[in-house]
């Protein structure tokens, strides 16, 4: 899987192969600035999708840089990519997890002003875990709403079995 880098990462990385021999820079801050977001992209893109070291270096092969400092982005990829997808999976946002769920069915059978009325409503108490954290929420909907919400689920749940879900949450991990 090659990494497609924009050309504004291109131009962004640029900078590098401009180094004189006393090692100092011959661009402005802004181009140093941009090289270093470009690097930051192209390093945390391949440690996401865990890409091999043939598919970075084709990756970084299409930018034109020397065959050394190929070499030198490469060994850069191999000695911080889990390190990388550490601190990515501690950035990913916490996420609240099912602990348990009520559910009660009311019906309302007439009111004052309507003797013959059949009004279902379905209410859920639904209890969630975050970060140890026990909250409720209580929701409250119609059977066919309810209904409809039940076959949105079903049907992302096959989604899930596609082989492009499944690549995608391998990736993700």
């Amino acid at each position: 899987m090659l990494l497609a880098l924009s050309e504004e990462h291109k131009e962004h990385l640029s900078f590098l192969p401009q180094v004189d021999s006393a090692g100092k820079l011959n661009v402005s801050s802004d181009t140093v600035q941009h090289g270093v977001e470009g690097l930051t992209y192209l390093l945390t893109e391949s440690s996401k999708l865990m890409i091999s070291e043939l598919d970075f270096q084709d990756s970084v092969f299409v930018l034109g840089f020397s065959e050394e400092l190929n070499k030198l982005l490469l060994q850069l990829y191999l000695d911080n990519r889990k390190e990388i997808r550490t601190i990515l999976s501690e950035l990913a946002p916490s996420l609240p997890s099912y602990h348990n769920l009520e559910w009660r069915l009311d019906v309302q059978l007439a009111s004052r002003s309507l003797r013959q009325q059949i009004k279902p409503a379905v209410t859920i108490k639904l209890h969630l875990n975050q970060n140890g954290d026990h909250n409720t929420k209580v929701l409250q909907t119609d059977p066919a709403t309810l209904l409809h919400l039940v076959q949105q689920l079903e049907q992302a749940l096959e989604e899930m079995k596609t082989n492009h879900c499944r690549r995608v949450v391998r990736n993700i991990k």
